[in-house]
């Protein structure tokens, strides 16, 4: 059984705010301290033992960079760039066709943008994912929730409430089933673990990490910049 590694960097970093000559830049692509986002991410799964190597979904006009960071940071793991689609669930599929996985191979989705993944979060969730066949990485809620709009209709049991992260890990052939029923039906989902509930599967949670945030915003930036000092 393999782990494969599906990092999906083609999103357009439109809340950054951040452009460069007028246009948007990618977040995953920022230079901090002189290295771009989601070569952090990247060298998380090029260190990890237990995964075996990486695919990244991409717009095409950044493959030649990616091929030189993998070059610079001896991305060795980094096997394959494929073009990635109008959405995220696209992009993973993408990858996930192109991937050359057994059935019961471990497609590890995680965001470009969630680059401080500890490693042991990354290691327990494949080893879950092992044993029962799938993980979804997720935090319990800590604040307390409700439900409104202008105002209060309820409160929540955040004892039941979860903040759900990436990687999420599921069997290839499990992943297969659910992207082909969700495209069937046009059926866009958030994430991975979303489309898998709906083929009836249970998707087992474990614990994330407050580390392991996405970087969206300004402000996830500054404080990315904090955390790596």
């Amino acid at each position: 059984m393999k782990a494969v590694a599906i990092i999906p960097a083609g999103g357009q970093g439109l809340r950054t705010g951040i452009t460069k000559k007028g246009n948007a830049v990618p977040k995953q692509y920022l230079k901090i301290n002189d290295k771009e986002l989601i070569v952090y991410t990247l060298r998380t799964f090029q260190k990890n033992k237990l995964i075996d190597r990486i695919i990244v979904a991409a717009e095409p006009e950044y493959f030649d960079l990616l091929l030189r960071l993998a070059k610079k940071y001896k991305l060795t793991k980094l096997k394959l760039i494929v073009e990635g689609g109008a959405t995220r669930q696209d992009s993973v599929y993408n990858a996930l066709l192109s991937s050359e996985a057994d059935s019961n191979d471990l497609i590890v989705v995680h965001d470009a943008a969630r680059a401080l993944l500890p490693d042991e979060v990354l290691t327990n969730a494949i080893n879950t994912a092992k044993k029962t066949g799938n993980a979804l990485v997720c935090i319990r809620a800590k604040d307390t929730l409700i439900k409104g709009k202008q105002t209060v209709e309820e409160y929540l049991n955040r004892d039941e409430v979860y903040n759900v992260q990436t990687p999420q890990i599921f069997k290839y052939k499990d992943l297969l089933k659910a992207m082909n029923k969700s495209n069937r039906e046009n059926f866009i989902g958030t994430d991975e673990s979303m489309l898998v509930k709906r083929t009836g599967r249970k998707v087992n949670i474990v614990e994330g990490s407050v580390f392991n945030f996405k970087v969206t915003t300004k402000e996830d930036i500054e404080l990315f910049k904090k955390l790596i000092k």
